[in-house]
């Protein structure tokens, strides 16, 4: 594998202690996993948060640094720990410590991918285990954590957005009062921001007219729990995206409210921005 396995668009100057990442948009399959899979071209990327990064691509015009996963998630899941090995689908790995995400096939290693599809006939070896979390995982997350370490030591805070998209069948009715969320917000139930900085990302999505809710069904999973530690100055949001909003979700194509999709992400953020301060100290400095 020589080519990057993430992408980093880097404004300058950075003008707010915000990140922006989106994990789960990697799209580059390569020869040697398609021809693993036992899935086809379409079904590979169920699982895929399609085009969020692309939804995102206004975000460094606002002096936002944003950073998107180039490999995608069946491939190696970056929003789970390295230690959350699957032995159903890693050869020779003794059974330990579990959980859900495992149990279901959704380790740092993916066994399956939407709708509990098998990813492949069979298992995979340790040694392209442990390369792919070498070679995908540490990179990734190297610069994430170097990006809010940036933030910190710049504007004295951090605020994370990881950013994702959700199946619209997997969210209908599970909003507020029965209705289908357009946005989750997962803080981990108060765990990995304030209640005044979700209070304050909730309201300007609200504003710009989508139906919001708080952790559920999605309340953030590895990278919120990493990254979001409010008492150190650290905070992280996951937002979640409802797909029928953008995406022709059979064909895994832009739909025709992708360009407007991109406009209200860029202005969400761009208010998000105004929120945390960052601009506003650099104009007075």
């Amino acid at each position: 594998m020589s080519r990057p396995t993430f992408r980093l668009m880097r404004p300058d100057p950075v003008m707010a202690p915000l990140v922006v990442a989106s994990p789960h948009s990697g799209r580059i399959y390569d020869w040697d996993f398609l021809s693993a899979t036992v899935l086809d071209a379409d079904r590979i990327r169920s699982s895929e948060d399609a085009y969020v990064d692309l939804l995102l691509d206004g975000v460094p015009g606002l002096g936002v640094p944003l950073l998107a996963a180039e490999m995608p998630r069946a491939f190696l899941d970056l929003n789970r720990a390295p230690e959350e090995l699957d032995p159903a689908v890693i050869q020779g790995l003794p059974r330990g410590a579990t959980n859900p995400r495992i149990t279901s096939g959704l380790g740092v290693i993916p066994r399956v991918v939407a709708q509990g599809r098998a990813i492949y006939d069979g298992k995979i070896s340790r040694d392209e285990a442990r390369y792919r979390i070498d070679r995908v995982w540490r990179p990734y997350h190297d610069q994430l954590a170097a990006l809010m370490q940036a933030a910190q030591d710049r504007f004295g805070h951090a605020v994370l957005l990881d950013v994702h998209s959700m199946p619209h069948e997997a969210i209908e009715g599970a909003g507020p009062r029965g209705r289908t969320p357009e946005i989750v917000l997962g803080d981990r139930f108060g765990a990995s921001a304030s209640a005044d900085l979700v209070d304050a990302v909730e309201a300007v999505f609200a504003d710009l007219g989508f139906c919001v809710a708080r952790n559920a069904p999605f309340a953030g999973a590895y990278i919120t729990q990493a990254y979001g530690r409010p008492e150190r100055g650290r905070q992280a949001i996951q937002i979640e995206i409802d797909r029928a909003l953008y995406l022709d979700e059979m064909r895994v194509r832009p739909a025709d409210g992708f360009d407007g999709m991109r406009n209200l992400m860029t202005e969400a953020v761009g208010r998000i921005c105004a929120h945390v301060g960052g601009i506003r100290d650099l104009a007075a400095e």
